[in-house]
């Protein structure tokens, strides 16, 4: 099957008179990284792949030790949807090896194909929808706030939608590049939209993801618009969000249906939500990791706060979708927390280990909580045992840092760097001054 497709990828360049092939793959942080070969070096890269400096890429290699190896996966090979039509691109996600073909440990693509492998052990495929928000604004001016191209809300559609017209033209591009679109509309906020991706398994949603982002930036770019995955941009409405619909199945079957359970729910799910829930916190530094992801992460704007699960709850961590007519292949969970700006190999990983350890340990879930949590007190919350999702990015780190979970689903080289990198982030953002400070301190102190 593999010869087949490299000989499917052979032929296509040849045929579609492809001039250049993108190598693409991912620095820690998720910020897509590519460079380009010929099409004569295509079956080589192939075969034996292709070695780059690895000390250039931010988590990579240390000077000393600084080649590694690309190998393109023939399987993502698709034509890209724009650029110059007489001069055809293609694109080819990539493992990175070590030099003598062992998996590189800071290859995030190479995290979330070990911990795949750890669930198919079990017996188990992991499957992904994520829910896309992001916004589209005027071409940013420094020192100038985003400026937003409608005042629109949830579901609207105005004659005048220029950003519905950038909807449709990505949802085009998208299906052009094989990532099919379950839903498209206006969110909440003013120039605020979401785009949903059917769901498919971990591995390929990662790489749909990565493309996503990018396509959305440069049909958006070709209209003179900004799209941006920034998780709060505007103060006062809802950030973005990345809902993860999550489920595992066994073959063909959804292995976290039981049509015997109140809620069609298997003791395979209640455990994989019993995971998340009670590791949770340790793997919000990966989920929400910037300064601004902590923004969202508020009372009021529809994003999760407390550490707890319902059926049809928005307020809580974890909502438990209600499926249409019953389905037993829809039954999923909806894990709420994360924002468009993860690294989503690495955002599955972290969830992946989290439900499996639940799992395999046999955690219990906790009741229900349907009520609105927003509306409670913390002396309510604690009375139920609801606790809180950490507040801020360095209240993240100091709990991923000693979670053992973590460590082993990234591996000691991702999670070293992560730390070091993220505390730094940090420690910019609490010696720079602010607007907000200088309003509020500088005439009254």
């Amino acid at each position: 099957m593999l010869k087949q497709q490299k000989d499917y990828v052979l032929h296509t360049v040849e045929e579609r008179g492809v001039r250049l092939v993108r190598l693409w793959f991912t620095d820690v942080l998720g910020n897509l990284k590519s460079f380009a070969i010929s099409p004569a070096e295509l079956e080589n890269a192939l075969e034996d792949g292709m070695t780059f400096d690895g000390s250039a890429i931010d988590g990579y290699s240390r000077i000393q030790e600084s080649d590694v190896l690309a190998m393109p996966d023939a399987n993502t090979f698709e034509v890209l949807p724009f650029g110059d039509t007489m001069t055809p691109e293609a694109r080819v996600f990539c493992n990175i090896h070590n030099l003598d073909g062992s998996p590189f440990d800071g290859d995030p693509r190479q995290v979330l194909k070990r911990n795949l492998q750890v669930a198919q052990q079990l017996g188990f495929d992991f499957y992904v929808a994520p829910d896309m928000e992001f916004f589209y604004f005027a071409p940013p001016v420094a020192g100038q706030p985003p400026q937003p191209l409608d005042a629109a809300g949830f579901f609207d559609l105005t004659t005048t939608d220029v950003a519905g017209t950038l909807r449709k033209q990505t949802i085009r591009t998208l299906e052009t590049m094989s990532i099919p679109v379950e839903y498209s509309f206006h969110e909440d906020a003013p120039s605020q939209h979401e785009i949903d991706l059917r769901h498919t398994d971990a591995m390929t949603m990662a790489d749909s993801i990565m493309t996503f982002r990018l396509i959305v930036k440069e049909v958006a770019a070709q209209q003179g618009v900004h799209a941006t995955f920034m998780p709060k941009p505007l103060e006062g409405v809802q950030g973005s969000g990345m809902h993860m619909h999550l489920s595992l199945f066994r073959g063909d079957e959804n292995a976290f249906y039981d049509e015997d359970d109140l809620y069609n729910l298997s003791p395979t799910a209640k455990a994989f939500m019993a995971g998340l829930l009670y590791h949770a916190s340790e793997i919000t530094a990966i989920t929400n990791q910037t300064v601004n992801s902590y923004k969202r992460l508020v009372p009021g704007f529809e994003a999760p706060v407390h550490i707890s699960w319902a059926r049809n709850n928005r307020s809580g961590l974890i909502r438990v979708p209600i499926p249409k007519k019953a389905n037993p292949t829809a039954t999923r969970l909806e894990y709420r927390s994360p924002d468009p700006a993860t690294n989503p190999y690495l955002a599955f990983s972290v969830l992946l280990a989290a439900g499996l350890r639940g799992i395999k340990e046999g955690y219990e879930l906790p009741a229900e909580a349907d009520a609105n949590l927003f509306e409670m007190s913390d002396a309510e919350l604690a009375k139920l045992g609801i606790a809180q999702l950490p507040q801020s990015l360095s209240d993240s780190l100091r709990v991923m840092e000693g979670s053992s979970l973590v460590f082993e689903a990234l591996g000691e080289h991702i999670f070293e760097w992560f730390l070091r990198n993220k505390r730094s982030e940090w420690r910019a953002y609490k010696t720079h001054v602010s607007q907000f400070e200088h309003d509020r301190y500088l005439r009254s102190l």
